[in-house]
């Protein structure tokens, strides 16, 4: 039995050296694998020309249609300057170092609400501006006060806070009388207001409250600093350091009235109101007596055409207000992001984009701004 199991042993043997299944067999030689040459310069070709494409189309974006991710990394917003305070008559960051913000304003976001939108304000970043500010009627039609649907327009309100402030940008609540030219007329439902408002964004930094933007009329500083003093408390109780703007009487251009009895409190700033067109030397003279006197000036809405947002456009007298405005480093907010048919707004009327602007989407005020904005 041993002898024909060694027998068997050895014919296996054999027959796996015929098949090739045994371990004996020599390995074949591994080789690398032959490269074609043309084929592999073609495909380096190939893939330069894409990165070059790749590169032509990222420089075209930087060159004007800058896309949404780039648009919220232009400018110098909130990251860089924190929460701001007033040091005499300057605006300063959270470092102290002087701070000039920059930026448009709504027309009503009751009448004008599809421009409350992150891209329309992206696209104002990329021009330049770090600051929005809406503009929240109070007596006009549909106003906050005179029949329009309040819930609305305060959701209107905390979406263009929250796009401001996804943007880094900063943003000004803007309670905007103007036929209801003394503010004392709607005191108690200002209080309500600016009681909700400085509750609700307490611990936003980029947040600033603007709380009477034109008195007109008969209505004397005495008559501001009386409301001031009763609103500016309501607002303390919840933003203790929130920089607040206070209007001037004449439709915010008497700002040198404030220096004969300022208010007695800290961050504030006084609004400073122009249209190029219709307001010469003789405001900025009153802009600097200010000034000089200690008064804290912010140009909280301004345009460069007549006073009625309409008219001509003085290019002269806007670029006077531009070097006065950047000699004295004050900041400046432009009148206003909408496509309504008059010299004042940004948009062509026949525009119908909310975002995404060509030059040739732009009426010449609107051209001007993003000139002035990108200096």
């Amino acid at each position: 039995m041993q002898k024909s199991k060694r027998w068997i042993g050895v014919l296996l043997a054999g027959m796996l050296l015929l098949s090739g299944c045994g371990n004996t067999k020599e390995q074949p030689e591994t080789k690398e694998p032959v490269v074609n040459e043309t084929e592999e310069n073609m495909q380096k070709v190939s893939d330069t020309e894409a990165m070059e494409e790749t590169e032509a189309d990222t420089s075209e974006e930087s060159k004007g249609e800058v896309n949404a991710m780039d648009k919220t990394m232009v400018g110098d917003g909130v990251a860089a300057h924190g929460a701001l305070r007033v040091e005499g008559t300057q605006l300063v960051d959270k470092n102290g170092d002087a701070v000039q913000l920059k930026g448009v304003s709504t027309l009503g976001i009751v009448w004008f609400p599809q421009f409350v939108n992150k891209d329309a304000f992206a696209d104002i970043k990329s021009w330049g501006g770090n600051t929005i500010r809406l503009a929240m009627y109070t007596e006009e039609y549909d106003g906050y006060l005179s029949g329009g649907n309040q819930e609305e327009q305060l959701n209107r309100l905390d979406e263009g806070i929250k796009a401001a402030t996804d943007l880094d940008m900063y943003v000004i609540v803007d309670w905007h009388i103007l036929s209801d030219g003394n503010p004392n007329q709607h005191k108690e439902e200002a209080k309500t207001f600016f009681d909700e408002m400085s509750a609700k964004y307490k611990d936003y930094d980029n947040v600033i409250y603007e709380i009477c933007n034109e008195p007109n009329g008969e209505t004397t500083w005495e008559d501001i600093r009386s409301y001031a003093e009763e609103v500016i408390p309501v607002i303390r109780n919840h933003a203790k350091d929130a920089v607040i703007i206070v209007g001037t009487p004449t439709w915010s251009q008497d700002v040198d009235a404030v220096a004969a009895h300022p208010l007695e409190e800290e961050n504030l700033m006084y609004a400073c109101h122009y249209y190029a067109a219709t307001h010469k030397q003789e405001l900025r003279d009153k802009v600097k007596k200010a000034l000089d006197a200690g008064t804290p000036v912010f140009i909280s809405e301004y345009s460069i055409c007549d006073a009625s947002g309409n008219g001509g456009i003085d290019y002269d007298e806007a670029e006077k207000w531009a070097e006065f405005t950047d000699e004295n480093q004050l900041s400046y907010i432009q009148w206003n992001l909408a496509n309504k048919e008059e010299t004042s707004s940004l948009i062509k009327s026949g525009c119908d984009k909310t975002s995404g602007w060509t030059d040739e989407d732009l009426t010449e005020t609107g051209l001007w701004l993003k000139q002035r904005l990108s200096q």
